[in-house]
């Protein structure tokens, strides 16, 4: 508004009037800070002397949102719209941010930390709601470092005491997956490479039912499992083209980042199946390593039940047991004789010495007195 001036904290000139309880106060329409403010007169004797109490003195109301807040309530709401979130959503991640910031270590924090925090207000809404959306997703948007992620979602959880679910695998694997770029040809995907959706979520479906039943998922982030098990569904329906390619490039390929240990989940999910392919006769003359293997997924997968029980029955795992070392067989029985200079080494004292020395004199004495008749 011309001929006002400028907002003190953003230096707009977009300044407007508006009636609060029916009191003029000029307010910025762009952060919303209230530049200018009425007065209220609070008791008839305020009045009669003419003293006038702003409106914030009279109420205690002069909490005013930071701009640093505001800004990142703004990103909430932008970042929910991004990802195409329904209004609830939108309302319980803002609620959470503003729940947050009012938390002293909250609002000294530094900026990275206030940015990760609008990532996590809306992973957290969505983790509630059972919305497939990982964590990598939103650090990728945010352009953030996921080990500062992870632990401001953890203080977050515990600092306001939400009960936050694990996401569904399954909804997970579906949203994953959907981004693989291998679903129609490009000038980057050779036709060999391009397969169909609905069959490579199947068999990754599989493949991560799999590795979940053998103790591959539990305790360990679920991305790289779901990675190597792409990998080794997209090889196993087009083997005989696609068994050259490395995981490497498939997640090139597929336009993906390589998380960094999805090859040692690819390594334990080959040595789950090898184990599986000796359970049947017929696969185990062929003598499989873990590069043929792969042919005969489909196969596997088939009967996986029955298999995982042969494989797993009694219980061992791929790794080797720890072997309880044998304790020495000890020789000494307690029953043994003491010498005299044995005993005489723990003597150490003159008196000691006497003491005993009158001990083995009355001893003898006592065995030569004869017996009574």
């Amino acid at each position: 508004m011309p001929g006002r001036g400028r907002c003190p904290d953003c230096g707009s000139t977009e300044l407007v009037e508006d009636s609060h309880y029916s009191q003029s106060q000029l307010v910025c329409s762009d952060c919303g800070c209230v530049i200018t403010e009425g007065v209220l007169t609070t008791t008839f004797s305020d009045e009669g002397n003419l003293r006038e109490v702003t409106y914030s003195r009279s109420t205690g109301e002069n909490e005013q949102v930071s701009r640093s807040q505001q800004r990142g309530l703004r990103r909430v709401r932008d970042l929910c719209r991004v990802l195409q979130l329904p209004p609830t959503f939108e309302d319980t991640a803002v609620a959470y941010y503003q729940q947050a910031y009012r938390h002293s270590g909250i609002r000294a924090a530094r900026l990275q930390k206030k940015e990760v925090l609008v990532g996590c207000c809306v992973l957290i809404t969505c983790r509630q709601h059972n919305w497939p959306l990982t964590m990598g997703a939103i650090c990728t948007l945010l352009y953030a470092d996921l080990d500062v992620f992870s632990s401001t979602y953890m203080q977050i959880v515990k600092l306001l005491g939400l009960d936050v679910p694990s996401l569904c695998l399954a909804e997970l694997v579906k949203t994953y997956c959907s981004s693989f770029k291998l679903f129609q040809a490009s000038p980057s995907v050779p036709a060999k490479y391009v397969e169909d959706k609905e069959k490579m979520l199947s068999r990754t479906m599989q493949l991560v039912e799999l590795a979940n039943e053998t103790w591959l998922v539990t305790g360990r982030h679920p991305l790289p499992i779901i990675t190597a098990a792409t990998f080794l569904a997209w090889q196993s329906l087009q083997p005989a083209d696609r068994l050259s390619c490395s995981l490497a490039r498939f997640c090139k390929l597929a336009n993906v980042d390589l998380p960094y240990p999805a090859s040692s989940r690819l390594q334990e999910l080959l040595a789950v199946l090898l184990r599986m392919a000796e359970q049947l006769a017929w696969l185990r003359v062929l003598r499989l390593d873990k590069r043929s293997v792969v042919k005969h997924i489909g196969d596997l997968l088939q009967h996986r039940q029955s298999l995982v029980r042969s494989a797993f029955r009694d219980g061992t795992a791929e790794s080797p047991k720890r072997i309880c070392p044998v304790p020495p067989v000890s020789t000494v029985t307690g029953d043994e004789n003491i010498s005299d200079s044995e005993i005489e080494q723990y003597l150490r004292t003159p008196q000691e010495v006497r003491d005993f020395q009158r001990a083995q004199a009355a001893r003898q004495a006592a065995t030569s007195v004869p017996n009574p008749p």
